[in-house]
């Protein structure tokens, strides 16, 4: 008797074989490039296989050129869907070769809507099977593989598969005709063909950015002062804080000015600071953006790698739970074994009882995020850091509070009250724990009541209030978490696109483009459902509802249907007027965003230019065939404008962009020193 497993990845593939086996692993490969794995397991033959992620995709149904409304659907092999996925085709041949003569099939994709998604779709379009057992666990250590198979469930969640099934086929409705409707609006006004899109999610998620930078355009900043005393022993500031009238302030200057100042009270005030909850995927991408200023998209990435590798568990969770069936204990003893954790180890050991400050939010599917003990080989300094913290917040969760203690002074000057405000660290508890990572300000003032101070200065400070503060890539993932748009595992792939699309721009924070805003202006006033918040939770609730057996697959793309069928209606009748708008604002970001320099041989810019024959970017002046200056760029990169210039030659530089690398920084200038340095080191190499 066989039995076949089908694994989402490659890594899951292998990591589960060799949990499984009594003895030995035999890896084969089809086609001398897939992996697979044949073992036994209590004298039944396994063969454990791997997906690469989506291995069928939602496309259009009798294609008739780009039109739209498109509702006519179905699922495909994801290489007849898309070039780009043209590899898929060897890894779902060899599960179809696996399966043959299998007596049982068992599903191990990652347990949550996508991986029962992924696997459902290879069960019933791939295999022609009706059903499957399950395996679920939430790390790949061995002790859980080994319990996930021996406890495997019987059948699969289809209402969780179709809450996935229903989210594919609602993404693609929103997503061809909204995307197909604003590129050939543009058209109709440009000819040519620039690819414009939209989306059930993109279209509220771009509002939000677009909002911002309006609110920041149109803010106007209000004058206010502050009045600070400062002394030898301690500076305070009046306890009137802002003041907005500068006659109030002049007037309380000329009665301070030159008088003696006296504290005339101390107040102490302890405080717990408690310990922080364990990380869901959010407060994960969001710590890691605070800390080290790495992107959410990137955050995802290294902690996908770091649990296929068994040292974490299951990152794509919006759990802050922990549960005390992973074993508190039997972790921080593994984890002890590595030098680094050692102590930190051993003292929480020493606690009486192990129960962590869990938050509030659930997952069904998966609790919070924890390391395994499992001691990691060897890792690149990104996934060192991102590990390191992860394994610093789940052992800062079971310490005590923190004990803090607030001081205010308050200090009399010519009548008039100043504060001086300080706090320290009475008890570290948990902060212990999390360093470095924790950010404490530590502030003492050795004084006592009725002491004289030696004023050293009176100082007025002119300020004006300040505009908004633009969304950070973390930032907005937490603002679309906290609205109900998006899934915990696509927040961050819908920003990365309205990026790739030049709605938005980079710059530390995140700025909308003139294109972003006038998409979403354009919008507003011709379609405003599509921006609707309220529309995208209702469709979101209603996946939900599916997943809890109280809604239909098909009652809710019936729904969609309805609504769209009539938003596109309205938008077609509409669209040469939206072409022109749209025609304005694309011009206007593509130069504003190509822009490197301005050519020193003519009066025309040097803007970033792409060629579909050679398919390369380069640099070339605006005004040619007149000019014809122009500079190369090394091909097989995506170029994007950057705000610096070289360090060495002062040219500017642009962003070189690949999939799997990191963003390079490449000066312009052929005859750069530095450049010359590097290309002879490399030679040398």
């Amino acid at each position: 008797m066989t039995a076949l497993i089908i694994a989402e990845k490659p890594s899951a593939c292998k990591k589960i074989a060799e949990a499984l086996a009594d003895k030995t692993v035999v890896k084969s490969t089809y086609m001398r490039k897939i992996p697979y794995y044949e073992i036994e397991h209590k004298g039944k033959k396994v063969i454990v296989v791997c997906a690469v992620g989506h291995l069928y995709g939602v496309a259009e149904k009798n294609k008739k050129g780009w039109t739209y409304p498109v509702f006519n659907i179905e699922w495909k092999p994801s290489f007849e869907v898309s070039k780009g996925s043209a590899y898929t085709k060897l890894y779902l041949n060899c599960i179809k070769k696996c399966a043959k003569g299998a007596k049982e099939i068992i599903l191990a994709t990652d347990y949550d809507v996508e991986g029962e998604t992924i696997g459902w779709n290879i069960v019933r379009f791939g295999l022609g099977k009706k059903s499957a057992a399950r395996m679920k666990f939430s790390t790949t250590t061995k002790e859980d593989l080994l319990g996930a198979y021996e406890n495997q469930k019987k059948s699969l969640d289809l209402r969780m598969a179709e809450s996935g099934i229903t989210r594919h086929e609602l993404d693609f409705f929103w997503g061809i005709n909204l995307s197909r409707a604003l590129t050939l609006a543009l058209k109709s006004a440009m000819g040519g063909f620039r690819v414009l899109s939209s989306g059930r999610v993109q279209g509220p998620a771009l509002k939000i950015l677009a909002e911002r930078e309006k609110e920041i355009a149109k803010f106007k900043p209000v004058p206010y002062w502050e009045l600070e005393l400062i002394c030898k022993e301690l500076s305070a500031w009046h306890k009137e804080g802002k003041f907005w009238d500068k006659k109030n302030v002049d007037l309380i200057v000329k009665k301070c000015k030159g008088k003696d100042a006296k504290i005339s009270k101390v107040t102490r005030k302890r405080f717990k600071h408690d310990a922080p909850h364990p990380f869901d995927l959010t407060s994960l991408q969001v710590e890691a953006y605070r800390l080290f200023r790495i992107q959410p998209k990137e955050t995802l990435s290294i902690a996908q790698e770091l649990y296929s590798n068994s040292y974490i568990s299951y990152p794509r969770t919006s759990s802050n739970q922990l549960s005390d069936k992973i074993g508190y204990s039997k972790i921080l003893k593994a984890m002890s074994k590595q030098d680094f954790y050692r102590d930190l180890c051993k003292d929480l050991l020493k606690k009486k009882t192990l129960k962590p400050n869990n938050g509030k939010k659930k997952d069904a599917a998966h609790p919070a995020i924890y390391c395994t003990g499992e001691v990691p080989k060897k890792l690149e300094e990104r996934e060192r850091k991102i590990y390191d913290l992860i394994v610093k917040r789940f052992m800062a969760t079971f310490a005590e509070p923190a004990v803090r203690e607030s001081m205010t002074v308050t200090v009399d000057c010519g009548g008039e009250n100043f504060l001086a405000k300080g706090v320290r660290t009475v008890e570290e508890g948990w902060y212990k724990y999390y360093r470095p990572y924790v950010k404490v300000e530590e502030q003492e003032f050795i004084v006592k009541e009725g002491q004289e101070l030696n004023v050293k200065e009176l100082k007025l400070h002119s300020k004006e209030t300040q505009p908004p503060k633009r969304y950070t890539p973390a930032s907005i993932i937490k603002e679309l978490e906290k609205r109900g748009l998006g899934t915990k595992a696509t927040r961050s792939e819908i920003i990365e696109h309205l990026f790739d699309r030049g709605y938005l721009k980079r710059n530390g924070s995140i700025a909308a483009t003139g294109l972003g805003i006038k998409t979403v202006e354009i919008l507003e006033k011709f379609v405003p459902e599509i921006l609707d918040e309220k529309l995208t939770r209702r469709f979101e609730n209603d996946m939900v509802n599916i997943q809890e057996g109280k809604k239909k697959e098909k009652d809710v793309l019936d729904d969609a249907e309805a609504f769209l069928g009539k938003l596109l209606k309205k938008f077609k009748a509409n669209e040469k007027e939206i072409g022109e708008f749209l025609k304005d604002a694309f011009v206007k970001t593509r130069d504003e965003e190509s822009f490197v320099m301005d050519c020193p041989e003519c009066k025309g810019k040097l803007q970033i230019r792409y060629t579909p024959r050679f398919k390369s970017y380069f640099i070339a002046c605006s005004s040619y065939p007149d000019c014809k200056k122009s500079f190369s760029l090394p091909r097989g990169f995506l170029a994007r404008r950057s705000d610096k210039v070289c360090d060495a030659c002062g040219f500017p530089e642009v962003v070189l962009i690949r999939k799997g690398s990191r963003p390079w920084q490449f000066c312009v200038n052929p005859e750069c020193q530095k450049k010359k340095e590097w290309k002879a080191k490399q030679q040398k190499e």
